[in-house]
């Protein structure tokens, strides 16, 4: 899974026609705890892209997409934002969310 910044962010998200994106801190409890179910569903889905942004990192990223609460995942399709989830989130309800994203 690729850690993105402001350089490569947009070309990344466009690279995949689903793409995934996790924005998270490394002191982030909820996102600890989130870090293993999107490193198993990047393993499972292999037709999508998973990639993560550090916040602290990637401040600009982070204002531009009015991230306000991590862990916060964006869906992309075709490179456009199509959903967005707050908060940590379980396993058998991020594989719905994906079922749903890839059906939209």
């Amino acid at each position: 899974m690729k850690l993105l910044n402001e350089q490569d962010f947009d070309s990344a998200v466009n690279q995949s026609s689903i793409m995934i994106v996790d924005f998270f801190a490394d002191w982030c409890g909820p996102c600890k705890m989130l870090a293993p179910f999107i490193e198993e569903l990047s393993a499972q889905y292999t037709d999508i892209g998973f990639s993560k942004v550090n916040v602290d990192n990637a401040q600009s990223l982070a204002a531009k997409f009015q991230i306000s609460s991590i862990p916060t995942l964006i869906f992309f399709k075709n490179g456009k934002e199509i959903k967005r989830v707050v908060g940590f989130k379980p396993m058998p309800e991020l594989e719905a969310l994906i079922e749903e994203v890839k059906k939209a």
